[in-house]
């Protein structure tokens, strides 16, 4: 064991002084500033644009200075010239030990054992008690006659010496427990008296006993790590079909978010270039005008070359001319350009959008996160007062104090700073924010707020012939008897909202419908109402949909904002709405989200009930199942409203049958 240790502690010492690039004792070790060494070959070729370290990769700005380290060079040539010869001290050993067990396989070949009796005949059988071998016909006094009773026979032995105590020689037939060897009759009087002591069989029986529990205690821990090498197996598939699921996911959510900045990219080039076309429009007007100028005043030219050109004196005399009007225009040039409010809009929103994506990107993932759920900035990093702190026209009486405090404490603020008014191009560009309407949207988030009481109507309410107890399921025969027949409104779809089979469906569309414009038609969020709405009265209708994500689904008053920022359904007091956002059903109303469970219905009934201000939703299947009901005023016709997002899903009206 001692003469193993130098040969640990050299091993040891090998990979100590091994390079990790070519895993070879140094060659010229260099020294690098984060303090690992390298051969200094080996480091220079591993070394192209970016300095860095193989080992802990630790960048640095510029080349190292590369200095021979002259102490763990003369390191390595000790240590090779040891371990050369501790090499060939091995080999030599292992050639001795090679010789040593090849005279011990010599020995231990089999060879004839003869009757000690007459030395001719192999024996059968040796006396343990005689110490010696005898054939069959030898062996005949050991099994008739009754004194060699006693005697313990064994299979043939070649050697009985291993057997015969070297002090006492006699047989060993006892061992010695404390001391672990055999031992004879006599040894157990002097020198092992008061061991321990049993047969040399008994201690077999222990001895396998004991190396059989071992056995199974060894097969036992092999299954059980085979089973846990199964399971991790399982899980490391496991494993890979959640990272699968996880990268769809991921790469649905940014191709979305790519559809969105590609949208919101073709809407500001359509505007710059509506504003080109409208340069153009206005300089082909005056073009136009100012060429009818010209072609008159050089006809009224003509005329007075004319008259000049009478050779009549007294006609002359009698001749006048009266100059066109066109002579009173003073011609100027327009300054048409694209230096417009909308135009910079667009510049300055594209910069600032740029700047802060960029922000947000340079931080870690898990500060990301953090930003995003933080009050301070929206789901991008934009300060809310810029993106997501826009007004309604007509606030609600919760939010009227605030605003008054907020507009008394800037008229202070105002007035002791002195500051400039805000520069116009951000105005624009708040709006301009506001038509991507999904984009700082954070589909994670739920405001706590409650939603406000519905005002009393002063009117008195008709009595309902609807159920009031709407907690269970409806049958779908008792609704329809309040069935409607819808259609869209053409004059409020949004341009990328085709409606199809007369007015029943609306589907989303890449491309921009050729809809007229009118102060009906929604602008920034691609919405459409029915052109039925309802003030008294139940009422029930049905509708088909493709699929349950970014599709929303209410009712809406007709001064529903269809140009602003706050047009959103559920976004402002005017609409009321359900809405799927990936994964998860909200209900909407004045900007207040309340979660709700998802059925993923593909169909839904509303039943409008007008006299007691109340709309429930359905999910229609065998019964019709109440999913939510909005308490609502109805002091006004209410539409019915719809939302929808993705490309390719769509709406359908349904003709409902009692």
């Amino acid at each position: 064991m001692a003469a193993d240790a130098p040969q640990l502690s050299l091993m040891s010492l090998e990979d100590e002084l091994t390079c990790s690039i070519c895993l070879s004792p140094f060659s010229c070790p260099v020294t690098i500033p984060c303090g690992h060494n390298f051969c200094r070959d080996c480091l220079l070729a591993s070394w192209e644009d970016v300095f860095c370290c193989p080992q802990c990769r630790c960048h640095f700005p510029t080349k190292p200075e590369l200095k021979k380290n002259t102490v763990l060079s003369t390191v390595v040539e000790t240590f090779t010239l040891r371990s050369s010869k501790s090499e060939a001290e091995v080999a030599e050993k292992e050639a001795e030990e090679a010789e040593e067990e090849e005279k011990e396989a010599e020995e231990e070949v089999e060879t004839v054992v003869r009757c000690d009796a007459c030395m001719l005949t192999e024996a059968s059988h040796t006396c343990l008690t005689c110490m010696a071998s005898f054939c069959e016909e030898h062996l005949r006094p050991h099994r008739e006659n009754p004194v060699f009773r006693l005697h313990q026979l064994s299979q043939p032995l070649s050697d009985l010496s291993h057997r015969i105590c070297s002090e006492h020689h006699k047989l060993m037939e006892l061992f010695c427990i404390g001391h672990v060897r055999p031992i004879c009759s006599l040894c157990l009087q002097q020198v092992h008296k008061g061991c321990s002591f049993t047969t040399p069989e008994e201690q077999r029986m222990l001895k396998e006993s004991d190396l059989k529990n071992k056995l199974d205690l060894l097969d036992g821990r092999i299954v059980k790590n085979q089973s846990i090498v199964c399971q991790m197996s399982s899980m490391q598939d496991k494993l890979k079909d959640d990272a699968a699921r996880k990268k769809e996911a991921v790469v649905a959510e940014y191709q979305l978010l790519h559809d969105m900045l590609i949208q919101d990219e073709n809407a500001a080039l359509s505007a710059v270039d509506r504003e080109m076309d409208s340069g153009q429009v206005k300089l082909n007007v005056l073009t136009k005008k100012f060429t009818e100028n010209i072609n008159t005043m050089s006809a009224a030219k003509d005329q007075i070359n004319g008259l000049l050109a009478q050779s009549h004196a007294l006609k002359f005399l009698q001749t006048s001319y009266t100059l066109p009007p066109a002579v009173n225009f003073d011609p100027y040039t327009p300054r048409v350009n694209l230096d417009s409010k909308k135009v910079l809009a667009i510049q300055d929103f594209c910069a600032a959008f740029k700047e802060h994506l960029t922000e947000v990107l340079q931080q870690p993932v898990e500060a990301r996160v953090q930003l995003l759920k933080s009050g301070k900035k929206t789901a991008l990093g934009f300060p809310p007062v810029s993106f997501g702190a826009f007004q309604t026209s007509e606030p609600g009486p919760e939010t009227k104090a605030g605003a008054k405090k907020k507009n008394q404490s800037k008229r202070k603020s105002d007035s002791a700073s002195k500051e400039a008014k805000p520069n116009e191009a951000a105005e624009q560009l708040k709006k301009l924010a506001a038509s991507m309407e999904n984009l700082w949207e954070d589909p994670t988030k739920t405001k706590s707020k409650g939603r406000p009481a519905a005002p009393q109507l002063s009117r008195k309410p008709e009595t309902s012939k609807v159920t009031p107890n709407i907690s269970c399921a409806e049958k779908r025969s008792v609704l329809l008897h309040f069935g409607r027949v819808l259609n869209f409104d053409r004059k409020t779809a949004h341009k990328r909202i085709s409606l199809t089979e007369e007015f029943t469906k609306a589907s989303v569309s890449e491309e921009l419908e050729n809809y007229p414009n009118c102060p009906q038609r929604f602008n920034v969020c691609s919405q459409v109402l029915t052109s039925q709405g309802f003030s008294r009265g139940c009422h029930y209708w049905e509708v088909r949909l493709s699929c349950n994500n970014f599709i929303g689904l209410g009712l809406a008053l007709k001064a529903i904002d269809r140009v602003g920022p706050n047009s959103r359904l559920g976004r402002n007091a005017q609409s009321w709405c359900v809405e799927w956002f990936n994964v998860k059903l909200s209900a909407w109303h004045n900007s207040v989200e309340t979660v709700l469970v998802n059925p993923s219905p593909k169909r839904v009934g509303v039943l409008l009930d007008c006299d007691e201000g109340r709309a429930t939703f359905y999910n229609v299947a065998d019964r019709a199942y109440p999913f939510h009901t909005f308490v609502l005023p109805v002091s006004e016709a209410v539409y019915p409203a719809f939302w929808m997002f993705s490309s390719g899903s769509s709406i359908s009206l349904c003709k409902l049958q009692a």
